[in-house]
């Protein structure tokens, strides 16, 4: 994996902003794998300015967003679906049907994980995947776990991850559960990069890293993905090795 130390939150959300517009420049009809959280807004913010100074179209790219809320009203505010639509869909030109969720109110998760891989095979593959990672080094909302998980499926969040979140459900509880790509289906994209920021993600960033790969830090299956580069900011690569890589 490549290992990028840049300032700030904001220097990562250009460089990798920039990315996703260059990349789209080359290929318009690009398949792009989408995260929330607050690690990719400042991406996605680049993405917003470069679509309104007239440098980048969205118009023939696909989206699937990795993860959703299950037991949660698609438009109720913290749904990713919300997310998204606000962060990003409404203030580019992608066509709303050109982006992909997983249903969280599925009645019946394998079909509705089968639905979602087909969907993905006949955009002929996610071209590049954008991750966050969690305190205890989930991608997706892949946790900790005995062995690492494949294809979408539904998934019992930890007590750290609902503690990280619960914040933003100020009127309910927050779901307990959630539809989430597996990690054998997040590194089937071509092309991943990872956006991690804050002294609160450096513990999960060196199991990542220099960990050895095991579910019990699902992001450590990327040291097995041939085309990996990950964004931190000084505090993020804080306990990487002796030597950890100097801000660009």
């Amino acid at each position: 994996m490549k290992v990028i130390v840049l300032e700030d939150a904001a220097a990562i959300g250009r460089a990798v902003g920039d990315i996703v517009c260059n990349f789209i420049a080359q290929k318009p009809d690009a398949v792009l794998g989408l995260a929330t959280g607050s690690s990719p807004v400042p991406a996605y913010q680049r993405m917003i300015a470069r679509r309104r100074a007239g440098e980048a179209s969205f118009r023939d790219v696909t989206t699937f967003n990795l993860d959703e809320y299950c037991d949660l009203p698609a438009e109720h505010k913290n749904s990713y679906r919300t997310f998204m639509r606000e962060e990003l869909f409404s203030q580019i030109d992608i066509p709303l049907g050109n982006t992909n969720f997983l249903d969280g109110n599925c009645a019946d998760e394998a079909a509705e994980s089968a639905r979602f891989s087909r969907a993905i095979e006949a955009a002929g593959g996610i071209d590049l995947q954008i991750l966050g990672i969690g305190r205890n080094g989930h991608i997706g909302f892949n946790e900790p776990g005995e062995a690492f998980t494949g294809d979408a499926y539904k998934v019992a969040l930890t007590p750290s991850t609902i503690a990280a979140n619960s914040p933003y459900f100020v009127d309910r509880p927050m779901p307990r559960y959630a539809m989430t790509m597996g990690v054998g289906q997040i590194l089937q994209a071509r092309k991943i990069i990872l956006v991690a920021t804050g002294a609160a993600k450096a513990e999960a960033v060196r199991a990542m890293l220099e960990g050895e790969v095991t579910p019990l830090c699902p992001a450590s299956a990327l040291q097995g993905h041939p085309d990996v580069t990950v964004y931190l900011d000084p505090a993020a690569a804080g306990l990487l090795g002796k030597n950890p890589p100097a801000p660009s």
